[in-house]
């Protein structure tokens, strides 16, 4: 398939491994590597590329799937959304067995709940249309890759004048999470290969502040070509004095990212502080509905009050791998208690979770 074989090139994906060996093998250190986007984790299992780096070479996973990231009080909180009367939740699928305190969505559902899974914001935008008597709640949960949607949503409900809209935001900024990492005094992180669907949107320039932090950084794709010369583009950065941020996946990344949907988020969204589920509270790293669009804001509209953070049960280290700090085989229930069908954290739920991706690869 074009734009695909050539990325997984059994010839040149042995070129590159042998260069890393060379890279790698040239001292005795150890390098560890966060991959932060969940499908870059998948695409590491899918194609096996462990087999083809040293051992001294390894990558750990990070706070990159955003249904992760999410803190069980915003699924509270949208449980108890869904228990009152005339509300009609609207959420992606991924979103529906992620565990709150007590309860979830999928089983909220099953009690007779209004919950319905949707495949757009538009979607949750035309049941409102047909449904002027119920009020609608699209449970907005993403990265900067999927905010613009919900900005267009938005402005599309203001155009029509649909009063019935109403949007629970809980996006999330990579860039202040990244800088939350490496502030940790425990974390052991050498580089990372940036996310690049989120990078597509901020553009390379947004990571600007890495460089003073002297950590190696790529945007790679996520084919695994593109993950072979990520990891070579650290190692080599890694041998200089002053790493930096370089693209690889510069057939789809700018420097400055794609300008039209920075404007529509920035015309929709107002930069807010947020929650972040193995992280904690992180300053400026959310997104909320500006006044402008107050009228569609659902904590402002259902007069929600700030959710306490609920954090993980004792028994779940999802916490712990959204922070690269853990493997999930490390925690005593994976694949025990907890598998996809029967998730107990919300790093089992996605297909992007590293849970999910271990338990599908690794057995």
């Amino acid at each position: 398939m074009k734009y695909v074989d050539e990325y997984r090139n059994l010839k040149l994906a042995k070129k590159l491994s042998r260069n890393i060996y060379g890279l790698a093998g040239a001292d005795k250190a150890d390098y560890t590597f966060m991959e932060v986007c969940g499908t870059h984790t998948d695409t590491f299992f899918k194609f096996g590329l462990k087999a083809l780096l040293p051992k001294n070479v390894r990558l750990i996973s990070g706070p990159g799937c955003p249904v992760c990231v999410t803190d069980a009080s915003y699924i509270d909180n949208a449980i108890s959304l869904a228990g009152l009367k005339g509300v009609i939740i609207t959420t992606f699928g991924d979103m529906v067995q992620v565990p709150g305190s007590l309860s979830s969505l999928y089983e909220e559902r099953a009690s007779g709940r209004d919950i319905r899974i949707v495949y757009s914001t538009l979607d949750a935008l035309k049941i409102a249309e047909n449904n002027p008597s119920k009020k609608i709640v699209f449970l907005a949960v993403g990265f900067e890759t999927t905010a613009p949607t919900i900005a267009m949503a938005v402005l599309e409900a203001k155009k029509k004048k649909i009063k019935n809209f109403f949007v629970y935001s809980t996006h999330k900024l990579i860039p202040p999470a990244l800088k939350c990492l490496l502030k940790d005094p425990d974390a052991r992180i050498d580089g990372f290969i940036l996310p690049a669907h989120v990078s597509a949107i901020i553009g390379a320039d947004a990571y600007s502040f890495l460089k003073k932090f002297k950590v190696a950084s790529v945007i790679a794709g996520f084919e695994p070509l593109d993950m072979l010369q990520g990891i070579m583009i650290l190692l080599k950065q890694l041998k200089r004095t002053k790493p930096g941020i370089e693209v690889q996946y510069n057939r789809v990344v700018k420097k400055e990212g794609n300008k039209n949907a920075q404007r529509i988020l920035k015309m929709v969204f107002r930069v807010s502080d947020s929650t972040w589920r193995g992280l904690g509270d992180i300053p400026r790293s959310g997104l909320k509905l500006n006044s402008r669009f107050s009228a569609f804001d659902a904590e402002r509209h259902f007069k929600m009050k700030k959710p306490r953070p609920a954090g993980d049960k004792k028994y779940c280290l999802c916490g712990a791998v959204l922070k690269g700090k853990n493997a999930p085989p490390d925690c005593k229930l994976f694949a025990k208690g907890c598998t996809p069908s029967n998730p107990k954290g919300p790093c089992m739920v996605s297909s992007e979770g590293s849970c999910s991706i271990y338990y599908k690869y690794g057995k």
